[in-house]
């Protein structure tokens, strides 16, 4: 048999005939009429190369065109041969793995499979698995995959086109760029448990402007914030040290190196014996922003993320860092 010449619609009809045993009735369960289905069992017969239907129940044992003469009559039915037998148990395999395949392209179209890349800055790495243990839960057939980097990484990506969906405090700028504002990244003044300042109230920052400020690398999206507030209040500090990780900051400022400006959701993560200064002006108000790139589609899997987190954003992240409702 000449497999190149076999259709899909063509074994759909044969698997009728064998389950019906009969050509009228799969005419009828086709919408079909008899001759339609008559001419395409004998077209597969005729690939096949041998007899793949016999009638039972009268004894006969007839050729093909004999078969089609006969195989509606009342009282006699179709059964297939050895050869029609393994025929139909192939298109029976061929046509459910078309029906699994449907499937497949339907949970894909859906939402519910595939694959999703995500791209974070360091900060989001203590909030975005927040979001996405939830989510596995209900989607547990979409892999993720999740990369975290500084600022200027994560941009490169975005610039790129790496990723599907993006997790900044302060995103690129451009028409390419839809950004939307999920949570709230309040940037806090911290300080070691024995510094001067701790307990007291409202202090302003000039009090405080000698000290030794511990600040990430240039492009940090923390940094940029603290200084554009340190321009527009005409600051500018005596000493800073530049510290590349949140995890040394804020173990450095534990040891008394010096103070620092750094995001609340960082220090939800650490065990370091810290203060939050009560400084006028802080904290900083600062948003974490869901962010892709217009130019790229965004894939099924990812739009199913991105609803998950605009209709159940409150069962993942506690109330006090949820943006007021419009």
């Amino acid at each position: 048999m000449d497999v190149r010449q076999l259709s899909v619609r063509l074994l759909q009809v044969y698997i009728k005939i064998v389950q019906l045993g009969s050509i009228s009735a799969a005419a009828r369960a086709l919408h079909l009429t008899q001759p339609t289905v008559s001419l395409q069992l004998k077209k597969l017969t005729e690939l096949a190369g041998v007899p793949l239907l016999h009638p039972y129940g009268q004894g006969y044992s007839q050729s093909y065109d004999q078969v089609k003469g006969h195989g509606h009559k009342q009282g006699l039915g179709l059964t297939p041969t050895a050869a029609g037998l393994a025929l139909f148990r192939a298109a029976c395999d061929v046509l459910g793995r078309f029906d699994d395949l449907n499937s497949e392209l339907t949970e894909l179209h859906s939402g519910r499979r595939g694959s999703i890349s995500i791209a974070v800055v360091n900060t989001a790495q203590y909030l975005m698995p927040r979001i996405l243990g939830p989510f596995y839960r209900q989607y547990p057939h979409i892999e993720v995959t999740l990369h975290i980097g500084n600022r200027a990484h994560i941009l490169s990506r975005f610039e790129q086109q790496q990723d599907d969906i993006y997790l900044f405090s302060h995103p690129p700028s451009g028409e390419h760029v839809i950004a939307n504002p999920i949570v709230k990244n309040p940037l806090k003044l911290i300080a070691p448990l024995e510094h001067w300042a701790v307990g007291k109230q409202r202090l302003n920052f000039n009090q405080l402007k000698q000290e030794r400020f511990l600040l990430r690398e240039p492009g940090s999206a923390s940094r940029m914030m603290f200084e554009a507030w340190l321009s527009s209040q005409g600051i500018e500090l005596s000493h800073s040290m530049q510290i590349e990780s949140n995890e040394a900051i804020r173990l450095s400022v534990a040891a008394g190196l010096g103070l620092s400006v750094i995001s609340a959701h960082t220090l939800l993560e650490g065990r370091e014996r810290l203060a939050i200064l009560d400084v006028q002006g802080f904290p900083l108000n600062s948003h974490w922003y869901l962010v892709r790139n217009a130019d790229k589609r965004l894939a099924d899997a990812a739009r199913s993320l991105t609803d998950f987190i605009h209709h159940h954003l409150a069962e993942c992240i506690e109330a006090d860092w949820l943006l007021a409702a419009p």
